[in-house]
């Protein structure tokens, strides 16, 4: 199992925000998770990755506590924000600081971004935050599929990407290994329909629905 949760818990200002959920994320998992705004999806997400203390239940992931084991948990993970972070270093200096924190090679980055027709060596000492939308997206979306990791996370990860990005986008996951799990916060279903193969739908901070198509 890469993600074990039992019966999880989190409350802000008293409002559960996770209310008793239990799930697993198992290898080969292609999961949609959808639900209204606030049903509970980022909040989920966010005690994958590590950012919260659970008010309650158990969470492991590949088998490792998200808090006190974080890093252990983060060599598994690549997580595609909706929002790409305001980082100020030079697109030069995130690859090299990529590369070396996880492993991954300079030309393993390149290689995925010119496959999503964005030209890193054209814009390399340019500063992350200056990048285009859609430029910031590709960029790490191409780190994220350069790290192979175990579970591949992506909140909206087509938000800011033109038709074009898109369809370059989901051929790139068709080639993915299929032994790794990926996780689609989502509110088009339409669009990943043929890359997952599991709908999970949240609502209030439950989990109200689960299951195989």
């Amino acid at each position: 199992m890469l993600v074990v949760a039992k019966e999880i818990t989190k409350r802000f200002l008293g409002t559960n925000v996770l209310d008793h959920v239990t799930l697993t994320i198992e290898k080969g998992d292609r999961i949609a998770l959808m639900g209204p705004n606030g049903a509970g999806k980022t909040t989920l997400v966010r005690a994958i990755l590590g950012f919260y203390h659970l008010d309650g239940g158990t969470l492991e992931v590949v088998g490792h506590n998200p808090i006190k084991e974080r890093e252990s948990v983060l060599r598994h993970i690549s997580f595609i924000p909706q929002l790409p972070p305001p980082v100020k270093l030079s697109i030069e200096e995130l690859v090299t600081f990529v590369g070396k924190s996880a492993g991954i090679s300079k030309e393993a980055i390149f290689h995925e971004a010119e496959r999503l027709d964005l030209d890193l060596k054209q814009h390399i000492s340019k500063p992350f935050y200056k990048l285009s939308g859609g430029m910031k997206q590709k960029l790490l979306i191409a780190i994220a599929l350069s790290k192979k990791s175990d579970l591949l996370i992506f909140d909206e990860p087509t938000a800011n990407l033109d038709p074009k990005g898109r369809e370059q986008f989901y051929t790139l996951l068709q080639e993915i290994d299929p032994k790794c799990s990926t996780l689609f916060i989502t509110h088009r279903l339409d669009e990943i329909e043929s890359l997952v193969n599991r709908q999970i739908y949240m609502d209030l901070g439950k989990v109200v629905e689960d299951e195989k198509i």
